[in-house]
């Protein structure tokens, strides 16, 4: 199965023959900030609002709609988005865990909710930080269909597999 038809043109995949399977994805990224600008957001104090609560929402809507976004992604029912942060000193981590039973995977659905929550972090906060960056977006692991498991190591170079290929 390609996204290449015969003559190299783009086409949707045929999931027709695939398995339905539970399928997860779960992805991250950081947003790099000012000190002060975590503290703002811990101590829920930026003038826009509720930070983490507004980036969380947006990032459950992303995950939904990924496939409006991505022209050969196919369509899927989302069962489940956690979108979850971690704050650290100088940057705010967000997690994305998405999952479905489908015929294909939710990789695109976890790393659209994760950078969409990202942005919205960004767009809550610019006022009080000019200097804030997104980087890392990366899927940290996902399991599902004929590839099954798979994680990321924490260096991100070495891949873990339960089909033994790396």
């Amino acid at each position: 199965m390609t996204p290449l038809d015969p003559l190299g043109r783009a086409q949707m995949v045929d999931r027709g023959p695939k398995e339905i399977s539970n399928r997860r994805a779960l992805a991250r990224c950081k947003v790099m900030m000012l000190p002060e600008t975590t503290s703002l957001i811990a101590s829920n104090a930026m003038t826009k609002g509720d930070v983490l609560a507004t980036a969380r929402v947006a990032g459950i809507q992303a995950a939904k709609r990924a496939a409006e976004l991505f022209p050969l992604c196919h369509p899927l029912l989302v069962g489940t988005v956690q979108i979850d942060f971690s704050i650290g000193d100088e940057y705010v981590e967000v997690e994305a865990r998405v999952e479905a039973v489908d015929r294909t995977g939710v990789e695109m659905e976890a790393m659209t909710a994760c950078a969409i929550a990202a942005l919205t972090v960004y767009d809550m906060c610019k006022s009080s930080d000019r200097t804030m960056s997104i980087g890392e977006l990366a899927i940290w692991e996902k399991s599902g269909g004929a590839s099954g498991y798979w994680r990321r190591s924490s260096v991100g170079a070495a891949l873990v597999s339960d089909t033994g290929l790396n």
